[in-house]
């Protein structure tokens, strides 16, 4: 049963983290605009959470922008290592169906595979068109011949301990990990490569951040604070109050 190349997995992994650090640097160094951040978040909450000053309002703020953004930046790069371990083991290749990532064959049955980062996705919409997505792939691959075909929602960490869907399976984590890989350790394997030069490469990405939230604070309070308190009135009317509709 054929595995995947622990010095190719290791490369893989070594050369697309780097990206995924860079793109998430890319970000930060992107979003100091102090207005639109501001636009984007919720002061109420944080008012109610008795922030008293401006850097940790600040932080509070950016952090929130931050921590979604890695998620989907880290979401993609799971993702497509997820279909790099499967096309060297099983020759997958990224599938033109609708709502599909890749297909490939394995123990006499074409498998049609849309991968997700987490187990916790998607809302009741989401998952009906999961489901039709997968129904209607199903139904042009069998018009062409193929008899047998396994739809899977995997996704790359978390657990389901009920996988069976009815019409589509939901593999998560080892379960996922071991489909495309025939390796039952994989899961456990990928951690080593990923932290590579995490330190290094989080350093300089703490140097930028303090920097930008430096910046950040000293422009908020120059705008924002009366007398070194947060003027919070001042600040939910920048947010939410009305805005003058100029006409063109």
């Amino acid at each position: 049963m054929k595995t995947i190349d622990q010095k190719q997995l290791y490369e893989y992994v070594e050369n697309n983290i780097s990206l995924f650090h860079q793109r998430r640097l890319d970000y930060v160094q992107s979003k100091v605009d102090l207005p639109k951040i501001l636009k984007q978040k919720n002061p109420y909450l944080f008012r109610a959470k008795n922030v008293l000053t401006a850097q940790d309002l600040i932080k509070g703020f950016f952090d929130a922008l931050l921590s979604s953004q890695e998620e989907t930046l880290f979401g993609d790069f799971m993702e497509g290592l997820a279909i790099f371990v499967c096309d060297r083991v099983h020759g997958a290749k990224k599938s033109k169906l609708t709502g599909v990532d890749l297909e490939f064959e394995k123990d006499g049955a074409m498998y049609i595979v849309e991968i997700k980062a987490g187990w916790n996705w998607g809302n009741s919409s989401q998952l009906k068109q999961l489901r039709i997505n997968f129904a209607n792939a199903k139904k042009l691959l069998r018009a062409n011949g193929i008899k047998k075909v396994v739809a899977v929602n995997g996704c790359c960490f978390g657990t389901d301990n009920k996988p069976d869907k009815g019409d589509y399976l939901k593999l998560c984590g080892r379960r996922f990990w071991e489909l495309i890989s025939n390796d039952t350790n994989l899961y456990k394997e990928i951690i080593e490569p990923i932290g590579h030069e995490a330190k290094q490469k989080n350093e300089e990405f703490l140097e930028n951040y303090a920097q930008i939230i430096n910046k950040l604070t000293l422009e908020f309070s120059q705008n924002f604070c009366t007398d070194g308190k947060i003027n919070w009135e001042k600040l939910v009317e920048y947010n939410s109050g009305f805005e003058k509709i100029t006409k063109k």
